[in-house]
């Protein structure tokens, strides 16, 4: 293969690379968010400067995504808290499970998405909306929501899915220590909300050492929501590089 010809390339193995390039277009993509409070002190340790908390709230999603382009069908489940950048709240992604290569590695490669393996799923039984996750043969967490109890404003449904994330990206150098250290953000636009609902929930989270989710106990159900949407994920950018301890210049980021 020539210089010219590695150069082509986006990831690897180049015979069979392990996932194709986007964009990547979610067609029912179904959500089952709860809002809960939880301890501050625990949160605060795992939200990275200069991220701020003003309250200690965390949402726990669950999301099947049953036609994905390039990913096929998937179920993912994380946990993400609630924080503020300067004058922007939005939600810095603690962790993702999911059970999808693909999807795994795309997250991990092309954005900042901390992806890990798990199995999580979502289904109706009888008049209960299920969330779940388990770490190999483990359970670590289970939601539960009153199907479809009350709608909700499809606009608001839009704002939930469309809040500012940021996410940690790090990469290591050969020598162990960071060649990427950066804080970015993303947000969605190109969004359909399909129906929303409200309804009443429980959150149970279940002590693991390889996925601790339960380290940020659940204290109060906030708010639980069910939405379906199409929609198309947007680039990340960076907002500040640790190694050189400073935000990149507007012109950096065009």
């Amino acid at each position: 293969m020539k210089k010219e010809d590695v150069l082509k390339q986006y990831t690897t193995p180049t015979g069979a690379p392990a996932f194709v390039p986007g964009p990547h277009r979610f067609t029912s993509r179904e959500y089952l968010n709860i809002t809960y409070r939880t301890d501050r002190e625990a949160l605060v340790k795992q939200v990275p400067e200069p991220l701020e908390v003003d309250e200690p709230l965390v949402r726990f999603e669950v999301m099947n995504m049953p036609d994905t382009t390039g990913y096929g069908s998937y179920v993912e489940c994380g946990q993400a808290a609630v924080v503020r950048h300067k004058e922007e709240v939005g939600e810095y992604i603690i962790g993702m499970y999911l059970d999808n290569l693909p999807a795994i590695a795309a997250g991990r490669e092309l954005s900042a998405f901390p992806k890990k393996l798990g199995s999580a799923k979502l289904f109706v039984d009888s008049d209960t909306l299920v969330g779940t996750l388990d770490y190999g043969t483990l359970s670590v967490a289970r939601a539960t929501m009153g199907y479809k109890h009350k709608p909700m404003d499809l606009e608001k449904a839009r704002q939930e899915i469309c809040v500012p994330t940021f996410m940690l990206k790090i990469l290591p150098s050969y020598e162990k220590r960071p060649r990427i250290c950066e804080l970015v953000r993303t947000e969605i636009t190109n969004i359909s909300v399909k129906g929303a609902w409200r309804g009443p929930a429980r959150l149970q989270l279940f002590e693991h050492v390889l996925a601790p989710l339960a380290d940020l106990p659940v204290r109060e159900i906030i708010s639980a929501t069910h939405i379906l949407t199409d929609l198309t994920l947007s680039p990340a950018v960076v907002i500040y590089d640790y190694l050189t301890d400073s935000a990149p210049s507007t012109s950096s980021r065009k």
